[in-house]
């Protein structure tokens, strides 16, 4: 049994994937974020052009 828990805590593969899970979740709420301002913005700019033409 101690040989069990030292082999399983001297095992970093499963840390490396944590690890990229947790890059990718910071990534995607920055890609999120980011698509969500920028769309919030067109939809200004499109209205204002819109209020503009007519």
């Amino acid at each position: 049994m101690a040989r069990l828990l030292k082999n399983l805590w001297s095992d970093e593969q499963g840390q490396d994937i944590a690890e990229y899970a947790v890059m990718l979740a910071v990534i995607l709420v920055i890609v999120v974020g980011t698509i969500r301002l920028i769309g919030s913005n067109a939809n200004n700019v499109f209205s204002q052009v819109s209020s503009s033409i007519q």
